[in-house]
């Protein structure tokens, strides 16, 4: 084994415990949240993973985004083959070490790599000019100024340095080959690199060799530091879109959860066989919160929706709060809220989980206007690629604003103690309501 290799494990090593450590972080402050149980019609969730998160199926509904967008995420997932290899061929020193056992099939898959490769190029490109230079709204709005903007360009950035590291890599590759060099085998089909040729064959075989080896370098390196990127950027969604998908809501989007506890008296309130003068059980464990006032009162599975986030602004796109120019925007409820777990992640690593550093996610992240704003409509959940649920969010601290703090709008009081005094919204009685059936 030679130095070049040790190197590369040693590089391998580092990445991989890197992203280790990040990800037991994030699933530690996923599980801050509460309990709640989504073990249900498993088929039906792997159906819905399989159509929507594998398949893309919402992701065509902007034909022109969402088909470039298929061709970036095809590119992650089947260019992996290929970081497989140069990962094997790293540790053990070999060059292609996949072309043996596949023959000639290997020879198309490098071919389809390059192509694919150009494809991502090119719809990282156009990603980088849609964001950057055209006025698309969804990308306007201000919970995307600043870091936001900054995050989505270094990932499209890295990607076409990567995709572009890739291609010259394989026409150094390919002219070595050619020129019979020991170790570079006659290997693969390089279709879109051997453009690239042209440009290289004036170089020297030991400037080729090193040429391939810093582009392998760079092209490997570079994966190890976009996968150790991914925790602290919005891509973290490649990863947590699965899951997300498979633990989305199956009733229908417009049925809404009764707090068990509420429900519970309300039944009590029309059992005729209940003792009204009965004391209430002693409530067993903490006493439960009427909604979410700080990220630990949501639950897990809206938590790990914060983090699979795409950023990609369709939910506040189809918003009718923020067409009309309220303050409310869905998908900056998400980013808050991710934000929010964030602190908390980090306060618990400096000063333990019983720090309390005063803040919380309603109040100092997001305002009650904004979820006062929300017509509870659902066009955000029906618009999000990946089946996420703003709405469950904004009803939740709703929740607790109204039972835990009595703060309602005044229009909302107002309809509320009508609904208590006259059993109706408007301001008469229940008596007088059919009137207008005696009328002339």
């Amino acid at each position: 084994m030679g130095l070049e290799n040790i190197l590369f494990i040693v590089v391998l090593a580092t990445a991989v415990f890197w992203f280790s450590k990040n990800l037991k972080t994030i699933i530690r402050n996923i599980n801050l949240g509460k309990d709640l149980d989504i073990s249900d019609n498993k088929t039906e969730r792997w159906k819905k993973m399989l159509m929507i998160a594998i398949g893309q199926s919402k992701m065509v509904k902007k034909p022109i985004s969402g088909l470039m967008h298929i061709v970036v995420y095809a590119g992650f997932v089947i260019i992996n083959i290929e970081v497989l290899e140069i990962v094997i061929d790293g540790i053990l020193g070999t060059h292609r070490v996949f072309a043996a056992p596949l023959g000639g099939f290997y020879d198309f898959l490098i071919a389809s790599f390059e192509v694919l490769a150009l494809l991502v190029l090119t719809a990282c490109v156009i990603f980088l000019i849609r964001r950057n230079l055209l006025s698309i709204k969804r990308f306007g709005f201000r919970e995307m100024i600043g870091w936001p903007k900054t995050d989505a360009n270094i990932i499209l950035i890295v990607e076409v340095l990567l995709m572009g590291a890739f291609l010259k890599m394989n026409a150094a590759d390919s002219i070595l080959q050619a020129r019979g060099v020991e170790h570079y085998s006659q290997a693969g089909a390089f279709p879109v690199s051997s453009m690239i040729v042209p440009l290289l064959e004036g170089f020297s075989t030991s400037s080729l060799i090193v040429f391939e080896r810093v582009t392998w370098w760079f092209h490997i390196i570079g994966i190890f530091l976009f996968l150790n990127y991914l925790p602290y950027s919005k891509h973290f969604h490649i990863i947590l879109a699965f899951p997300s998908v498979f633990y989305s809501k199956l009733k229908p989007k417009g049925e809404f959860d009764n707090m068990a506890s509420v429900k519970k008296e309300v039944e009590l309130m029309f059992d005729p066989s209940a003792d009204p003068y009965a004391a209430p059980a002693e409530p067993e464990g903490p006493i439960e919160r009427f909604g979410a006032k700080d990220v630990q009162d949501l639950s897990w599975k809206q938590l790990m929706d914060s983090y699979s986030c795409t950023e990609c602004g369709r939910c506040s796109e189809q918003c009718p709060a923020a067409q009309t120019g309220k303050l409310l925007s869905p998908r900056k409820i998400m980013m808050d809220t991710r934000d929010r777990l964030e602190e908390v992640g980090k306060n618990i690593d400096q000063h333990g989980v019983e720090h309390q550093d005063g803040k919380s996610l309603l109040g100092d992240y997001i305002q009650e206007e904004e979820l006062w704003a929300c017509t509870t409509c659902n066009a955000c959940v029906d618009a999000c690629p990946i089946e996420l649920n703003p709405l469950s969010i904004i009803m939740d601290m709703r929740r607790s604003l109204v039972m835990e703090e009595s703060k309602v709008p005044s229009e909302l009081a107002g309809m509320i103690t009508n609904i208590e005094n006259n059993g109706a919204p408007w301001q008469f009685a229940q008596a007088d309501r059919a009137n207008w059936i005696n009328e002339d």
